[in-house]
């Protein structure tokens, strides 16, 4: 297999402001291709330790490969970032000095024609990220009902035309189950006001609805919250989590919790966040010039404080 994985994004800020320190043990918790866990090795090699997590197998095959000089110092481990604390304890690791997220889909996973997370080529319905995963795409779009489709339309997709995009797939269903890329792309178009279908769009009106049904399938925002509370929890003192993220839900739900997690505490006494990134770091006009795709791209990033002092 080609290694497809996109070029990662905003490789040296990651890497400026996780601060990484030659023995620290990071975690890339979205492993993808391995760009941005090769960017981590080559500054805390050979003392440090790299885990790498993602619950696509191909990305840990493919990350596997670009990742080969450093094997002896590299975890990959298949599986949700949501069980970030699950993977630590099976690794005997308690504390760790910094952790990545990249919200991104992989370019290999969009240009993959059978993964079905693209309209661009007829494929059918698919759009997990864990191919071991049942529930898929297909039995979304042919089981949910028309109000929960508008539902997940307006929140994941913030689609302003879901409730005729709904009425009309429940309707086209009743006859044929839809389960290629473009039937349900042009089921979308379809729907549209006569005002709205044209030869061309700036954004594909298919655009929203695929990434709401992309977000329900995989259950992505639900994993990002709770998975980004089990990264706070696990820094060690000083320790830094950092997040890429591409569209402004998954970026709301990262500001909120870091700004919750300074204002509040952790959870537990004497823990405390301090945001970094008073504003999120976006990447330069020369890095979208050489890739479109960071075009969406922020970058948010928070440091941990233990404070060792008791008050009588």
């Amino acid at each position: 297999m080609v290694n497809s994985f996109h070029s990662p994004v905003l490789t040296k800020e990651v890497i400026y402001y996780l601060n990484c320190k030659k023995e620290g043990i990071y975690i890339d918790c979205t492993l993808g291709g391995g760009g941005h866990a090769e960017s981590i090795l080559e500054k805390i090699y050979p003392d440090g330790l790299l885990i790498g997590i993602d619950q696509d197998i191909e990305a840990i095959e493919a990350a596997s490969r670009k990742l080969k000089n450093y094997l002896d110092r590299v975890k990959l481990v298949k599986d949700n970032f949501n069980n970030l604390e699950k993977i630590l304890n099976n690794l005997k690791i308690k504390k760790v000095s910094g952790i990545f997220f990249d919200l991104g889909v992989s370019s290999h996973q969009l240009a993959e024609k059978e993964r079905g997370f693209s309209f661009k080529e007829d494929s059918y319905l698919d759009m997990r990220m864990d191919l071991t995963q049942k529930f898929n795409a297909d039995i979304l779009v042919n089981s949910y009902s028309e109000k929960d489709l508008i539902e997940i339309f307006q929140r994941y997709g913030e689609e302003r035309f879901s409730k005729r995009i709904a009425h009309l797939i429940v309707l086209k269903r009743q006859n044929n189950p839809i389960t290629t890329t473009k039937q349900l792309a042009d089921l979308v178009i379809r729907a549209l006001p006569k005002t709205k279908k044209k030869s061309w769009w700036r954004i594909h009106p298919a655009t929203r609805i695929f990434q709401a049904i992309r977000i329900e399938v995989n259950r992505e925002l639900e994993f990002l919250e709770k998975g980004l509370y089990q990264a706070i929890q696990v820094l060690d003192d000083q320790g830094r989590v950092g997040v890429i993220s591409y569209h402004s839900l998954e970026d709301r739900i990262v500001k909120n919790i870091f700004k919750k997690a300074e204002k509040e505490g952790i959870g537990q006494k004497g823990y405390n966040l301090k945001i970094i990134t008073k504003k999120p770091i976006r990447p330069s006009l020369e890095e979208i010039k050489g890739n479109p795709k960071a075009r969406s791209a922020k970058l948010r990033v928070a440091e941990k404080i233990i404070s060792n002092t008791i008050n009588i």
